[in-house]
């Protein structure tokens, strides 16, 4: 009898009936029914996705363009302009003195190799597959052609079904992507298949060079070369660059040139039409439609069959159904675009942002919610990538005179670093590593975990203590001068003690010494010495400062924008080095009452929330995540939009994901669950496989 009140105490869900997986997913089935920029789906493996309009193909990529593109992008797919005029990567480099230390860092100055660098690497987009349809006329179709849409992307599949008219004919779609391939297919059905008016086209764009690339650049001169292989292949060469798309098709088709790097398919006259392109950097077999469309469900239902799911059936507050439907929709978008083998950039596999370059501050952000919603594997794929990239990261702690392994801000697939004059001086990326090492640990206890990790969070923790300067007036450690916080809109030469990165450098180095402590090691005396005497977090009337170098940060226009980064401390984080959860909920209603609201990211929202939820303050914490301000915005696709630059934004899915996490099952300091929801029974939380926060 005792062992089963236990199990009811630990489990909330033990007396309940199971969620209905199922029906929870697909009542939130994606439904479009216009011509919307700001509405294309996508589907995708997490190394792979293919984004389409009202089509089901990448039939108006122009007409997308503005709006969420039709991308076509891997984890893989690199490209490089070439270096004619042999610029050095050390041409990027100023040397800064500070606090007695002279360090190198790369920033953006004038200067060809900071363009170079910055822009190459960059992602690719790596081919538009989309459909031409002739009208009576012998015309084209054009946007508004295509009437009566009623497109629908089935979640617990992972399938787009696109139904629409030309001139009163219908025509369907069937789009689904592999799950282990980086292959798309389509089954198209339409009388118009049977008039031939209706053809397959495929066109191969050119890297544009720009911070956004959204794959609709055509002119490439000399520098493209693609061939149509009767073997039913489209090798394609840019630069040094060398990929292919393998084709499979149903039933005889001619294929032809149009024009340079522009091919067209055209059935014979037949009711369906089914077709799959495998993009791979070698000869790759590609899957016929309907294997790839069961396989495809086979995967998403053992997804979503996998670790957490929360269910707010039954609850009055009228913003229940917004907000598990955009848990419903982060869930897929990350599962498709931030669940590969690298960590992804801040727009996924669809387009290009900061050149296609993944932001290793936001990695948190991206992959520690699949390791609270019970599926840590997601999150340990890209956090393999560390251990390839860790050499380069040694030698960039080396060049500035620092111990230990300095991880990258702005970087690529390989490690290398793109100058910025922000990115450079950010330090808040560093932890991450400790962090989401010890995630891993919790879930999987144990030697294997513990051998596999414990080099690198030695290497990230022997940085952490050789970076801050020690000031023997106040005999203490300071982190900075000489360095950028979360909120990116302080002076780097200026600014020193960062209330975030003090809380997160005290916290990070502590597991760092349980780490030893596993692994039957003393404690590391440097890291002590340095927990000993690390600056406190600052305060002033009562409040924490943004940093201790800016006491007018509450009154200073200027530092009540971007992220509150000083909520950090204790959002993310539990309580480390002296927090006062008194003075942080005097911190929280301060920057709840001064926030310029509308200069904020989409992952700020999430961060407040889980402050809030901390504060045992429910009803803000839902006032947080659900502020109706642009960049808190929630598409009808569930992407994260911020402005006409960035229509999507990954790390405010993620950091949705993570915060509501942590509403339900709660965090280490108390055994409390729903900690994030009024107790007023305006909200029917019932949730299953979540797991504690930090």
């Amino acid at each position: 009898m005792r062992t089963w009140w236990l199990i009811l105490l630990f489990n909330p869900l033990a007396a309940q009936d199971r969620i209905d997986r199922e029906a929870l997913v697909r009542r939130h089935t994606v439904e479009v029914r216009q011509m919307d920029s700001l509405s294309s789906l996508s589907v995708g493996n997490g190394n792979f996705a293919f984004t389409v309009d009202a089509t089901g193909m990448q039939s108006f990529p122009d007409a997308y363009a503005a709006g969420v593109p039709l991308g076509t992008q891997s984890a893989w797919g690199w490209h490089s302009f070439s270096n004619k005029e042999g610029l050095r990567f050390e041409e990027s480099l100023r040397e800064y003195e500070l606090d007695g230390r002279k360090i190198p860092y790369s920033v953006q100055v004038k200067h060809k190799a900071v363009d170079y660098f910055r822009a190459n690497p960059h992602r690719l987009q790596l081919g538009n597959i989309g459909m031409e349809i002739v009208k009576k006329d012998g015309t084209l179709t054009t946007v508004t052609d295509i009437r009566n849409i009623h497109q629908r992307l089935d979640m617990w599949t992972g399938e787009i079904n696109s139904e629409f008219t030309v001139e009163d004919v219908p025509v369907k779609v069937i789009t689904v992507g592999h799950p282990a391939q980086d292959a798309v297919a389509f089954r198209i059905s339409s009388p118009l298949l049977e008039q031939g008016r209706l053809r397959v086209r495929v066109r191969i764009p050119y890297p544009n060079g720009g911070w956004k690339d959204v794959g609709n650049h055509w002119n490439s001169g000399q520098q493209q070369s693609t061939t149509f292989s009767k073997e039913g292949y489209i090798a394609c060469s840019l630069d040094t660059t060398r990929y292919r798309i393998d084709l499979r098709w149903s039933a005889i088709a001619d294929t032809r040139e149009a024009a340079p790097h522009y091919y067209l398919i055209t059935p014979a006259r037949a009711k369906d039409f089914e077709l799959t392109a495998n993009f791979a950097l070698e000869r790759s077999v590609a899957p016929a439609f309907e294997e790839t469309r069961q396989e495809s469900a086979k995967a998403w239902k053992q997804f979503w069959q996998s670790g957490g799911a929360v269910d707010f059936t039954g609850s009055t507050d009228p913003r229940a159904h917004e907000l598990e439907r955009r848990i419903i929709l982060s869930q897929y978008l990350t599962r498709i675009q931030c669940a590969g083998d690298f960590p992804p950039q801040e727009t996924g596999l669809t387009y290009n942002s900061w050149f296609g370059k993944p932001h290793l501050e936001m990695h948190w952000w991206h992959a520690v919610h699949f390791a609270l919603w019970g599926r840590p594997e997601l999150m340990e794929k890209s956090l393999n990538w560390y251990f390839t990239v860790a050499d380069k990261a040694k030698r960039l702690a080396e060049r500035q005179h620092f111990d230990g392994i300095r991880w990258q801000k702005m970087t690529d697939n390989n490690g290398d670093e793109a100058p910025s004059s922000v990115g450079a001086f950010l330090i808040w990326q560093q932890p991450h590593f400790i962090y989401m090492a010890e995630l891993l640990y919790r879930h999987h206890p144990g030697k294997a975990v513990l051998d596999k990790y414990k080099d690198l969070v030695f290497a990230t923790a022997d940085f952490m203590a050789s970076y801050p300067t020690y000031d023997p007036a106040k005999q203490r450690y300071n982190l900075g001068r000489g360095l950028i916080p979360a909120q990116e809109c302080f002076d780097p030469i200026t600014t020193f003690n960062p209330t975030y990165e003090l809380a997160y450098w005290h916290w990070a180095l502590n597991v760092a010494q349980e780490w030893r402590k596993r692994a039957q090691l003393p404690r590391h005396k440097k890291w002590d010495e340095v927990l000993a005497k690390l600056a406190p977090l600052p305060q002033q009337q009562g409040v924490y400062l943004a940093t201790e170098s800016t006491p007018d940060c509450y009154t200073n226009e200027r530092y009540l924008a971007d992220h509150p980064a000083v909520l950090g401390a204790y959002s993310t984080l539990p309580a480390a080095n002296g927090l006062d959860t008194a003075i942080m909920k005097n911190t929280l209603q301060l920057v709840w009452d001064k926030w310029k609201w509308d200069h904020t990211w989409g992952w700020d929202f999430p961060l407040v929330a889980m402050t809030a939820a901390r504060l045992h303050l429910p009803d803000k914490a839902l006032d947080a995540l659900l502020m109706p301000v642009r960049t808190n915005t929630y598409l009808v696709n569930g992407h994260n939009y911020q402005d006409g630059r960035l229509t999507i934004y990954l790390p405010g899915n993620g950091g949705l994901l993570s915060a509501v996490a942590m509403m339900c099952a709660g965090v280490d300091a108390g055994p409390q669950i729903n900690i994030g929801f009024p107790a007023d029974r305006s909200w029917k939380v019932k949730w299953e496989g979540l797991k504690k926060m930090f």
